[in-house]
């Protein structure tokens, strides 16, 4: 690269959103700054709108299981990417390559390596997850979303750089809006959510659990809640017999901004929904997807929760019952959601993609 050349700059991200979110908050602010961005991912981002040049789509597989012919298939697709991602280097040239986790990054990540390209992880999660462990001796630097790192090999903490978790423009936005906690017999805006996809434990635990709320307070609530296609028929036929103001669909465009319009939010607690409600500063009560290898969301609502900002009820604890009680005792304290509220904003970093374009920048060399 030239002197003085903005820097080819090349984002590598599994094609989902958690991973997807980032990386394009990551590409706004470094375009700002005149670089080049490119991307590459998996075929399942081929409908995502990113600011790249160019998208290059690099094989690669997750590994699902433990069985021989699961794990040869896996090693043999990313044995495939990799060299396909050393061939695209090759050719493009980036002045660094910045990783997002998930299995499609190992691919253009390990070439890099390979190839001796500056290479920067970013782990969105309070965990290091299975492919950035793989990768994480090997890479110049690692930036965090967390200030800390659970069960994090003491090695790699000379190569630790707190960033927080870039978010999306429409964040930044959403969280110029100040809380506003509900009046003592006013209404309570409920906004529930399970991840990008949505969840079916939401459409089966929280309708119920808000018929189980006194006729009073359920006459107070304005509920928005995301639910599967499948599930809308019946989460909008309990509302209705309750008498309960609700907007129900399977996505909402506009997240960040009924973020910020909520008063309570009931959500899973991957990395970037972690991120956005403490950019924005909203209460919530997180309910971690069970059974993951890493215990990442667990972990995740555990950092909020012990700031004070979210309460963390298991997959196995969240009943209607449960949550029921927590909506109305939250409901009855006001002042406790708006100490919620304030707690999950001073965890939040709404400069996060500015941090991580300096260490990028840094680690290209300019």
């Amino acid at each position: 690269m030239p002197a003085g050349a903005p820097p080819l700059v090349l984002l590598a991200a599994g094609g989902t959103g958690g991973h997807l979110f980032p990386a394009q908050a990551l590409a706004d602010a470094l375009l700002k700054r005149g670089a080049t961005i490119d991307l590459a991912t998996d075929a399942r981002a081929a409908h995502f709108k990113f600011p790249a040049r160019t998208v290059h789509v690099i094989p690669s597989a997750t590994l699902r299981g433990r069985n021989p012919v699961s794990l040869a298939r896996t090693a043999t697709l990313l044995t495939l990417g990799t060299a396909r991602a050393w061939s695209m280097l090759g050719r493009v040239r980036p002045a660094v390559v910045v990783g997002f986790g998930g299995y499609p990054t190992v691919p253009p990540l390990m070439a890099a390596t390979l190839r001796g390209i500056p290479t920067v992880l970013h782990e969105q999660n309070g965990v290091m997850g299975r492919a950035n462990r793989l990768l994480a001796a090997r890479v110049t630097a690692i930036a965090t979303g967390f200030r800390t790192l659970a069960r994090l090999d003491p090695r790699l903490q000379g190569k630790i750089t707190f960033t927080g978790n870039p978010v999306r423009a429409e964040v930044i936005t959403a969280a110029a809006s100040p809380y506003a906690a509900p009046a003592a017999d006013g209404k309570l805006r409920l906004l529930i959510f399970g991840g990008s996809q949505g969840a079916r434990v939401m459409a089966e635990i929280v309708p119920v659990a808000i018929e189980r709320l006194t006729a009073n307070l359920r006459a107070r609530l304005a509920v928005v809640q995301q639910a599967r296609a499948e599930d809308l028929e019946m989460v909008r036929g309990i509302y209705a017999r309750l008498g309960v103001a609700a907007e129900t669909a399977p996505f909402f465009s506009d997240l960040p901004a009924r973020m910020a319009a909520a008063q309570l939010v009931v959500s899973r607690s991957g990395a970037s929904t972690v991120a956005e409600l403490s950019a924005i500063g909203r209460p919530a009560v997180l309910v971690p997807l069970p059974h993951a290898l890493d215990q990442d969301q667990f972990v995740n609502a555990g950092v909020l929760e012990a700031g004070g900002g979210a309460i963390r009820i298991e997959q196995r604890d969240f009943t209607p019952e449960r949550l029921a009680s927590e909506i109305a005792g939250l409901a009855g304290e006001p002042g406790r959601l708006g100490r919620m509220a304030q707690a999950a904003k001073s965890a939040g970093t709404v400069d996060a993609a500015e941090r991580l374009a300096d260490l990028v920048l840094k680690i290209a060399g300019n």
